[in-house]
This record gives C-alpha cells, structure tokens and sequence, in this order.
C-alpha cells in the first residue's frame, strides 16, 4: 500500500501514530485561520467579479464528485439559456501559458483531465489558471458571461464570490475530523457554517445539515469507437478490469458491483498518468474506467476499452434551492 494510501486510511479508519502530528496541525490551523480572516477583513487584493460567481469545492482531502455535480450546474444552467463559464485550477495540465482556454480537441496532458472532461460533455467556456482571478478576468474578455463556476476554490480568497458549495463523501464523512496533516481536512470543520449549501454525495435521502445527491450510471461508451451501450452490454457476473485514478478509487469499485459484475480493481493516484503499457493487463478482459480517466486513454484505447459515464442526481430540494439562488443572483436575466 502506498504511503499517501496508508495515510488515507489512518484518516478515516483511525491510527494512534497520528497524535505524533498534532504540533504540525497547529501550525496549519493557525495558518489557514489567518488567511481567512485577513479574507473577511477585506485585507489583501480581493477580485470581485462583474458577474455572480459559485464556488464548488470541499474541505477534505481526496474526490467527493465535483465534476458530475459541476456537470449538472452546468446543464441546469444553459437549459434557462444562461451563458456559463467555468475556471478551475487545472491540476497536472502543462498549457504553453498561463490562463490557458482549454478546448475539446486539446490532450489532457495540456488542458488537464477534469477541465478536458467538462469542455468535452458541454462546450462550456473554460479556463485554467492557479491564479483563478486570472483566470476569471481572462475568461470574461473572451465570452459574454451570465454566471460563473469555479472548480474548487474555495481557499483561493483572492477571489470574491456569491454562494459557496461543499461536497461531502457520505460514506467517508470528515473523517477524523483533524486538519492537515493529522487528518484529512483542508479547513476545521467550523467552516461548514459559513457555507451556503452542503451537499453529501451518496446521500439517498436530505439531511438536517445539507442536501442528498447521487451519481448515477447511465450508459457504457467505448473509448475507440465512442458507441454507447446500456449496462446490461455486460451481462452480470461479467468479470472485467476496473481503473480509477479519482479521490476515491472505492467508489467507483462499488459502483460496479452494484452493476452485478465482478471487478478486479486498479487504483491509481488521483489525476494519474496512463500508457498502454500501463493497461496491459492479465488475464485478458474487457477494461472499464471512469470518464475522468478515459479523456487521457483515448489515443491508445483497445478496442475492450470502455468507461462508465455518470450523471449527478442532486435531491428535488437542492434543485429548487439552486434556482432560487439563481433568480436571486440574477433577477435580469431569469423572470419568473
């Protein structure tokens, strides 16, 4: 088991030998605290955006699904004709230069996968940049906006913003509840209060504390050919190989067998790097992946390549919260 693995599971499952890091959680609280409130102090250089701007990120280390749900915000939008843009960091992506626009024909080496993934399935205007001011002055002077999204964030307090929120796996919770490097949270959990929304992935039904969404497969697509087959192509028992270079590689395991067939799982680290060689797997069985990875496969896929397309089903209430939120932020442009 890697050591960033071993970690993980201390994490969440509990380990004695993490008291030995609480000097050093300290130290990281404290500096995460001062930042926020220098934030809240109006202190430093905060960029306020011409047009309202929606967080989505989370306070734990490791994927809680904010693609899929970035996804549906997306969709929901453009469907009551609003222009969206969307700026994220663009973890592993090596652009020539910095903001960089990414588009659909680019490889996920340059754009990154996550932002290659969401230009791919919505056309949406998209930008890239650490600096995700930057990257939001750069996306407004080459599109007309209405709205605009930014993958995770929610740390970067240079940049102002209209509603924040955090997702949160359902299954793993916040694990032991410690900041890094004692746990597996980025800010205390008090942050949870200055949110506007939290939504819990897995979730089947609302919580006092925040909204249900699920992720839901809906179809299997080949990689070479781009066909899309039902999920009963595989019938069950199918036994086949399962990649999953996400936050959390299990979940996608368990969604598979929630499908009736037998994985052998392959976890890689989060954003990883594919080859084929890579893929080469004994004995030979058809090979199913996330979408996430997929984007990075493309060029050398086999023909038995293929990967699970999902779609987030955020709980009735959280979609009529959403539009209010909407018709609040953007009273022009959404009549009742």
């Amino acid at each position: 088991m890697a050591m960033s693995d071993r970690l993980l599971a201390a994490w969440y499952e509990g380990h004695p030998a993490l008291t030995l890091l609480r000097p050093l959680e300290w130290l990281y609280r404290r500096v995460v605290k001062s930042k926020r409130e220098r934030f809240l102090a109006g202190g430093g250089e905060i960029y306020q955006p011409p047009v309202p701007l929606i967080v989505v990120g989370n306070i734990t280390v490791g994927g809680t699904g904010k693609t899929p749900l970035i996804l549906w915000m997306i969709e929901h939008c453009q469907r009551s004709g609003l222009r969206v843009g969307v700026v994220s960091r663009g973890y592993g992506a090596k652009p020539p230069q910095l903001p960089w626009r990414v588009q659909a024909e680019q490889g996920a080496d340059i754009a990154g996968d996550e932002p290659l993934l969401i230009v791919q399935r919505t056309g949406v205007p998209l930008m890239i940049d650490p600096d995700r001011s930057r990257a939001v002055r750069a996306l407004l002077e080459a599109e007309p906006l209405d709205l605009i999204l930014s993958d995770d964030g929610m740390q970067h307090y240079r940049l102002a913003r209209d509603l924040e929120l955090v997702l949160i796996d359902n299954a793993r919770g916040l694990g032991n509840r410690r900041c890094l490097p004692a746990g597996p949270l980025r800010e205390p959990v008090e942050r949870l209060q200055s949110v506007d929304a939290v939504l819990y992935n897995g979730a089947s039904a609302d919580r006092e504390d925040g909204f249900a969404f699920e992720l839901r497969p809906t179809a299997l697509v080949n990689l070479a050919s781009g066909e899309r087959r039902a999920l009963d192509h595989f019938p069950a028992g199918q036994a086949l190989h399962a990649v999953a270079g996400i936050g959390n590689p299990q979940r996608f395991f368990k969604t598979l067998e929630t499908l009736h067939w037998r994985p052998i799982p392959h976890g890689f680290a989060d954003h990883a790097e594919y080859s084929a060689q890579a893929l080469n797997f004994t004995p030979a069985l058809p090979v199913i992946m996330t979408e996430k990875d997929a984007v990075k496969c493309r060029a050398f896929a086999a023909p038995d390549w293929w990967y699970l397309a999902v779609d987030a089903a955020p709980s009735p209430a959280f979609a009529a919260w959403f539009d209010t939120q909407l018709m609040r932020l953007l009273p022009d442009r959404l009549l009742p």
